[in-house]
């Protein structure tokens, strides 16, 4: 199998690249091989490597920054999502395609099912949800994978930002009101190649079969402040040189930024369970492995 990796640079593309290896040939192509901000010279590409399957986690991800810049995350999210879909649908080649939990308004504290409606709060949202839009009316078969909270040990993230601070500051505010569950980007690649591998045989049937989205996150849920102060007591529990005495739960509308946040961003794993039997681990075993990488000081 010849396997398209877009973001091959990014947190999830990234950790998808060796995974994928094991199942077949992967091309994997960063912004300077395929720019997804001119979705007309995609179909070129994608003739050129001729993949036997598609996976798109390349994405416009700059939440704040996208109230700017509406044209810009348009076109990264929904108008390239758009071009891959539609191509990959007259030639029979299966799409697995990244979205976000920022598709919905975060009311409620119901983890969001896969058939929710969606009604994004910002232009980041309502991009991503512009993008799911498109690939299914390609009517190709797809796979939409919905995540949440991503980070990983490389790249900018909200784990690698609090290792940071924490060895900076003697005081962190951190927001307390928005619940998820935090996701490292190897778990996501894991879960996903155990579906392509689980489904290789009929992967375009498999993938109708859950209606063409799955939630892909881990298990249990906390807040960003939840999140914050386990970093932080790993860490001085493995003995690093911190800083940081205090962490402070502050509310939404007290952090500094332009788009607006969902409040709940759980999301419900029950069709991964049922149609793959992948029981995803908890948030704070997640955590422990992820931090493992990080040089202590």
């Amino acid at each position: 199998m010849r396997i398209l990796l877009t973001g091959a640079s990014g947190q999830v593309g990234g950790a998808l690249r060796v995974p994928l290896s094991a199942l077949g040939t992967v091309v994997a192509l960063d912004r300077s091989q395929l720019d997804l901000s001119l979705p007309l010279t995609i179909p070129r590409v994608l003739s050129e490597v001729a993949p036997d399957l598609i996976v798109n986690p390349a994405a416009y991800t700059a939440v704040d920054r996208a109230e700017d810049e509406a044209e810009i995350a348009y076109r990264v999210n929904a108008e390239a999502p758009r071009q891959i879909a539609a191509w990959a649908a007259t030639r029979g080649i299966p799409l697995v395609h990244f979205s976000t939990d920022y598709v919905f308004d975060g009311s409620g504290e119901q983890p969001w099912r896969e058939q929710d409606s969606a009604s994004p709060l910002s232009i980041y949202g309502a991009s991503k949800l512009a993008g799911e839009v498109a690939v299914r009316e390609a009517h190709g078969s797809h796979l939409i994978v919905r995540t949440s909270w991503v980070y990983a040990p490389q790249g900018t993230n909200f784990l690698r930002t609090i290792v940071h601070l924490s060895r900076e500051r003697s005081e962190l505010r951190i927001v307390a009101d928005q619940i998820g569950a935090p996701t490292p980007a190897r778990v996501i690649a894991h879960i996903v190649t155990t579906i392509i591998e689980h489904c290789r045989s009929a992967l375009p049937a498999q993938l109708a079969d859950v209606g063409g989205i799955i939630n892909v996150a881990t298990s249990g849920e906390t807040s960003w402040y939840g999140f914050a102060t386990a970093i932080v007591d790993r860490l001085r529990a493995r003995g690093d040189r911190l800083r940081v005495e205090r962490i402070v739960p502050i509310r939404t509308q007290d952090y500094p930024g332009k788009a607006l946040r969902p409040r709940n961003s759980r999301l419900n794993l029950t069709r991964l369970s049922r149609h793959f039997g992948i029981n995803p681990p908890s948030w704070e075993e997640a955590l422990a492995a992820e931090l493992a990488p990080f040089p202590d000081r």
